[in-house]
C-alpha cells in the first residue's frame, strides 16, 4: 500500500480516537471529504487517508478540542469560511511573515492596509518559499502572480505550490491531487509545499497569536 497513505484501522490506533469521533469531525468539516479515499483490497473496499496531513490534522484537533467547541474548531480549520482582518503591523508583530515578505507583496499588489485569511495565506506562502533560499524578488512576485490568478481553482483539492528551476530559471505551479510528479534531469524542484498544510502551520499561528 502507498506509504503516503494510511488506513482508516491504523489512523484509529495510531491517534487514539474511536470511529464516531472520526465520522463526527467529518460531518463538523473539521476533516475534509476528499481526505477519505476508497480503495480497493483483497479484503474488499477500505477507507484511506493521506497520512502526513491527517495525523496533523487530528493532532491539532485533539489539541484544540479541549478549549473549544467543535463550531469553533470548524471556522478555524475551514479558513475560506474565516473572517479574519488584521492590520499590518499587527501581522508582523504577530512574527508570522517578515516585513521583506510583505514588501514584494506591496510592491507587486500595492500598500496594504487590513489582511485577510487569503491574504495571510498568500503571504505565508510566500514566506516559507522565501526561507527556503531557493526563491529571491523577482521570482516572489511570480509565485503570487500564480496564487491571484489560480488559487479560486484550488477550493475542495488537495493542492501544492511547487517551484521548478531550470539552467537558472524559476517556474511556479500549482498542483492539485497529485502524490508525486517527475521531471527532467536539468530540471530541480526548488519548492514544494503542500497547501493544506501550510494551512494548519498558518492557522496555529494565528490561533496562538490571539487574531
Amino acid at each position: 500500500m502507498d506509504k503516503d497513505l494510511i488506513s482508516k484501522k491504523d489512523l484509529l490506533e495510531q491517534t487514539d480516537i474511536t470511529y464516531g469521533q472520526l465520522y463526527r469531525w467529518k460531518r463538523k468539516k473539521l476533516i475534509p471529504e476528499d481526505w477519505f479515499i476508497r480503495k480497493s483490497t483483497f479484503t474488499g473496499q477500505e477507507t484511506f487517508f493521506p497520512k502526513e496531513q491527517i495525523l496533523e490534522r487530528i493532532g491539532r484537533i485533539k489539541e484544540l478540542k479541549d478549549h473549544h467547541s467543535l463550531d469553533e474548531l470548524a471556522g478555524a480549520l475551514s479558513p475560506k469560511t474565516k473572517d479574519i482582518k488584521i492590520t499590518k503591523e499587527d501581522f508582523i508583530k504577530g512574527n508570522i511573515v517578515s516585513r521583506n515578505t510583505i514588501s514584494i507583496f506591496e510592491e507587486q499588489f500595492g500598500t496594504l492596509e487590513t489582511i485577510t485569511f487569503q491574504t495571510a495565506l498568500y503571504l505565508y506562502l510566500l514566506e516559507r518559499s522565501l526561507e527556503s533560499g531557493e526563491v529571491g524578488w523577482e521570482e516572489g512576485k511570480q509565485l503570487l502572480q500564480a496564487l491571484e490568478a489560480h488559487f479560486s481553482k484550488l477550493e475542495d483539492k488537495q493542492a501544492s505550490l511547487v517551484v521548478l528551476r531550470k539552467m537558472g530559471v524559476a517556474t511556479v505551479l500549482l498542483v492539485t491531487n497529485v502524490k508525486d510528479f517527475y521531471v527532467d534531469e536539468k530540471t530541480r524542484i526548488a519548492v514544494s509545499l503542500n497547501i493544506d498544510s501550510e494551512v494548519d502551520h498558518l492557522m496555529n499561528k494565528l490561533m496562538t497569536g490571539g487574531f
